[in-house]
């Protein structure tokens, strides 16, 4: 059975590239034994999403008030959608 597969879509004109790469690294970090790849996605408009290879999203700037996730929310988002009984730790705790 192939690994999952997460993209992040960045707004490359707002340089959200930074934040991208650094939400990237804590992903491969996390899961780098359950993914099968992360991709990064240059797009525009002030894009910034995270979602599966299918197309479900798991976090989308746009419907979030603008906000970006934070690294234990976008963990807890992941987990659940590839590896739901993986255990995160820190990242896990209220």
């Amino acid at each position: 059975m192939a690994k999952p597969t997460v993209e992040i879509h960045y707004c490359s004109t707002c340089r959200f590239v930074l934040r991208a790469t650094w939400m990237a690294q804590e992903l491969l970090f996390t899961f780098g034994e359950d993914l099968g790849a992360l991709s990064l996605v240059p797009d525009d408009g002030g894009v910034f999403r995270i979602q599966m290879a299918d197309g479900t999203v798991l976090y989308d700037r746009s419907a979030n008030d603008g906000k970006f996730p934070e690294s234990k929310e976008l963990k807890q988002l992941v987990r659940d959608a590839i590896a739901p009984g993986k255990d995160l730790g820190h990242s896990d705790k209220d």
